[in-house]
């Protein structure tokens, strides 16, 4: 539905987007998600053709935006994060006056209209002036003036900003019912709202795409994702033994555990292999060593850490002093799965070596 490749967006010596590559496809709801200032934007100005792309092609449904720009935007329905109102319109006025502007029929104008009315609830309102609602309702005039004309996509550009969180349901359900019928785009820096509505997630950061997947897929992303952390009583080597001899166990880590009075409790990371819960084998295990279990839990991994995990990363890679191999792009969640597991098994070494350098000082 809308192909994006090598986007580039620069002012001056600031590249707001760089070199930027996506597909979109149709019947699907996409979470386009970055803190401020990431070039979320930017990209979806570009995509909408408000704004001309420095290098870059945007090419939806066929139709280069800026080549074809009459036959693409024909396609796309707009919301920017500032809904294009005239307050001192009437509901009715304002949508008939968007209508006509997008050359829709008139034997079709009043019952498409009344129609989107319907469906995203404002009917009650088609005679007051826009300037007397509230910021929840104007949200929904600005979203019926994207959906008017029933373009293929609808981009929606931080459509819950300012929201109280009664609107902020209404308008995600709102959302929810357009994939019915269109494709969607969602912009947003609220991880909440992506995870809740997006069928895929897009992760962007200072301009570039960190990862891209589905939010399942994106679960596995961050590190310890498949861990299981356990509170265990007993002896340092027999809890290791013990826990390394159950089936689908990766690895296991053995800490003396500092927050504890009592002698003999270690704190205990098992890594498990994916969509495996070895919790049952391992309270067995820890039965049969004679190792009581004082704490047992396994480690949910939400969107927030994974979008913390991966701009974190693109943040330090920003930094020349840190700069190792330049900034890892992730394609899949498989590529981003291996990154952190790398990142993390050399973490993992130079704490051991920094545990026997102390060891040798003593």
């Amino acid at each position: 539905m809308i192909e994006v490749k090598n986007l580039v967006k620069r002012y001056g010596d600031h590249t707001a987007v760089d070199h930027l590559s996506f597909e979109i496809e149709k019947g699907k709801i996409y979470g386009f998600l970055g803190p401020n200032g990431a070039g979320k934007s930017t990209t979806m100005n570009m995509i909408t053709g408000y704004i001309a792309s420095t290098e870059g092609t945007v090419v939806i449904d066929g139709h280069d935006i800026l080549e074809e720009p009459e036959e693409a935007k024909k396609c796309i329905g707009y919301l920017p994060e500032m809904p294009p109102l005239y307050f001192d319109m009437t509901v009715l006025e304002y949508l008939k006056f968007v209508a006509d502007l997008k050359k829709i029929p008139k034997a079709k104008k009043a019952s498409m209209i009344e129609e989107i009315m319907d469906m995203v609830k404002i009917t009650d309102m088609k005679n007051r002036l826009i300037k007397n609602l509230s910021k929840g309702y104007r949200q929904r005039v600005g979203i019926a003036q994207a959906v008017l004309g029933y373009p293929e996509v609808i981009i929606l550009d931080e459509p819950t900003v300012g929201l109280d969180p009664k609107q902020i349901n209404e308008i995600r359900e709102l959302i929810k019912g357009l994939k019915k019928k269109h494709t969607v785009i969602l912009s947003s820096h609220i991880l909440s709202e992506v995870s809740a509505i997006c069928d895929y997630v897009l992760i962007i950061s200072h301009g570039k795409l960190v990862a891209s997947d589905t939010p399942e897929n994106l679960g596995k992303l961050a590190a310890g994702s498949n861990n299981l952390n356990l509170l265990v009583k007993g002896q340092k080597d027999t809890i290791r033994a013990a826990l390394e001899s159950v089936e689908s166990v990766k690895e296991v880590t053995v800490k003396k555990d500092t927050k504890s009075t009592e002698e003999g409790v270690y704190s205990v990371t098992v890594g498990t292999e994916e969509n495996t819960d070895v919790r049952e084998k391992v309270f067995y295990s820890m039965v049969n060593a004679d190792c009581p279990i004082l704490e047992m839990q396994s480690k949910k991994v939400s969107l927030e850490e994974i979008f913390l995990e991966l701009t974190e990363s693109e943040k330090k890679d920003k930094n020349p002093e840190k700069k190792n191999s330049g900034k890892p792009f992730f394609k899949t969640a498989a590529d981003a799965e291996n990154y952190l597991n790398e990142k993390d098994s050399g973490e993992s070494e130079a704490e051991e070596n920094g545990s026997d350098e102390e060891k040798e000082e003593e």
